[in-house]
């Protein structure tokens, strides 16, 4: 899949524009739209990174990084997803980042995922749903979701956020709501974020291929 995943990376490039602050996420598939950012790194005022790994990565190719607080309101925002339904709500935070990745794709007026044709789903849920949580809340927030879902939350032990949290990854979930499902974890005590994208979707979505489809 990692051509599938270059592909659809090297398309969302079509989106930047001389002069743009872009926003980049994390994981894979980012890291191919990284690479291909790197040759408009004259052509753009910087970046605003979702996690401390794309911004090593983007430092390393001599883009600059900015703080959101400074930059204001973003144009752009590039990518991936774990899973993505037809109507480009996703399921995020595979690579613990979704906190960050969450504020971004908020702050940001176009938000373009990249993924390859494998994350393409029906239903949500096949991919556990990653929630970050204040470690003091782990057990709490774990019975809470088993009460109101049913799924059943696993903690991602070793895992620690750049924010300093713990991740729960939450299994056999059939996601046929997820905007109220977002809302309602969000909820719950010591619920930091939930990597339910679906009350702010992605706009565009670009599936990985020979050529890539644009959705």
């Amino acid at each position: 899949m990692s051509d599938a995943k270059k592909l659809a990376a090297e398309k969302a490039i079509d989106y930047v524009q001389d002069g743009m602050i872009v926003g980049v996420g994390t994981g894979s598939t980012v890291a191919y739209f990284i690479d291909a950012l790197a040759a408009w790194k004259d052509r753009i005022a910087g970046a605003v990174s979702s996690s401390e790994q794309s911004t090593a990565r983007l430092r390393a190719h001599g883009i600059e990084v900015l703080d959101l607080n400074a930059t204001g309101p973003l144009p752009l925002y590039v990518d991936g997803a774990d899973e993505c339904d037809r109507h480009k709500r996703l399921i995020k935070g595979g690579g613990a980042a979704l906190t960050r990745e969450k504020i971004i794709a908020e702050a940001s007026e176009r938000f373009v995922c990249i993924i390859d044709p494998s994350k393409q789903v029906e239903v949500l849920g096949r991919f556990p749903l990653p929630v970050e949580v204040i470690p003091m809340a782990r057990s709490l927030v774990a019975r809470e979701i088993l009460r109101m879902t049913g799924g059943q939350p696993v903690w991602r032990d070793g895992v620690i956020t750049d924010n300093g949290n713990w991740i729960l990854d939450v299994h056999n979930l059939a996601i046929t709501d997820p905007v109220a499902l977002e809302r309602e974890l969000n909820q719950i005590p010591g619920v930091v974020s939930v990597g339910l994208f679906a009350r702010r979707p992605a706009d565009v979505v670009i599936v990985g291929g020979q050529p890539p489809q644009v959705l």
